[in-house]
């Protein structure tokens, strides 16, 4: 088994279908398809089960896998070691975060860059999902979880405060929350418990059980949102709401804290372009 079809069997197998291989691998659909016919002849094993909801491994699929993933470990190292010697101040640097973050302070970090390193282009994803920074999903990344991998580098940044908020109009209607009651007589705006397990018990260390859960979101942008257009209660960035003229903090004395770090694979290092781009967006705050 070579490695380009390595790496498409195992896009197939976590993705569940060619297309989704096709588009994870940035190829047709046509060739991912080919080559896992010619990676099963070649084997002379059968990989997959084609199902109506997807490509499920078949036992031999799932032996296939371990010595696949053995391919990508290597095949990665070696990129990420030859990366990290390179001292070219241009290229591409793959930036993970969350969209929150992404609009309030990396995008300014990212925009500063470009004009010191104009031919490093930035590559920004942001979601709620941890992406792997080992697999190469990501070279960099910005996070409120401090990472346990001992190969991954971890900066910390910052603290920063939550409080809870709702708009002017919505606690007219229905009142300031009584601290301690569980937000009883109240809408309140969450994360999903995907994304944020705790907000199913407590939002801002206030417990929500007797609260009314008027939507749950993926995504900060549209919790922000919700909470601008009036639908609850809800837990937010101090620095992202204390100046919104359409929320109001609700309890200002109430306060929790969360962390924000910078992580990179140690491989990468030494890599001049992606030094340039952490130094950015270590640069956005202040020394500590």
């Amino acid at each position: 088994m070579d490695w380009d079809n390595a790496r498409i069997f195992l896009a197939i197998y976590r993705k569940g279908t060619l297309r989704a291989a096709a588009a994870q691998l940035d190829i047709d659909q046509a060739t991912v398809g080919r080559r896992l016919n010619a990676l099963e002849k070649s084997l002379g094993a059968r990989l997959f089960l084609r199902t109506p909801s997807g490509y499920l491994a078949t036992p031999a699929g799932e032996l296939a896998v371990t010595a696949a993933e053995k391919m990508e470990q290597a095949a990665l190292q070696f990129q990420r070691e030859m990366q990290g010697i390179d001292n070219r101040l241009s290229g591409s640097v793959r930036v993970t975060t969350s969209d929150t973050m992404a609009a309030h302070f990396v995008i300014a970090a990212m925009q500063r860059l470009h004009v010191m390193h104009p031919e490093i282009r930035i590559v920004l994803s942001t979601s709620t999902e941890i992406t792997s920074l080992t697999r190469r999903e990501a070279d960099l990344a910005v996070r409120t979880l401090k990472p346990t991998s001992p190969d991954l580098i971890s900066r910390h940044l910052t603290r920063r405060s939550m409080g809870l908020y709702a708009t002017p109009d919505y606690l007219k209607e229905r009142g300031m929350p009584v601290p301690g009651n569980g937000l009883a007589g109240h809408d309140i705006v969450i994360y999903q418990a995907s994304v944020a397990p705790r907000h199913q018990e407590k939002i801002c260390l206030e417990p929500v059980h007797s609260a009314r859960v008027a939507i749950e979101v993926n995504s900060g942008l549209a919790l922000l949102e919700a909470a601008r257009l009036g639908m609850g209660v809800t837990e937010l960035p101090c620095h992202m709401a204390d100046d919104d003229p359409r929320l109001v903090r609700v309890w200002p004395e109430r306060v929790d804290q969360y962390d924000v770090w910078l992580v990179t694979h140690s491989d990468l290092s030494r890599s001049a372009r992606v030094r340039a781009v952490a130094d950015a967006i270590i640069d956005t705050f202040p020394e500590k």
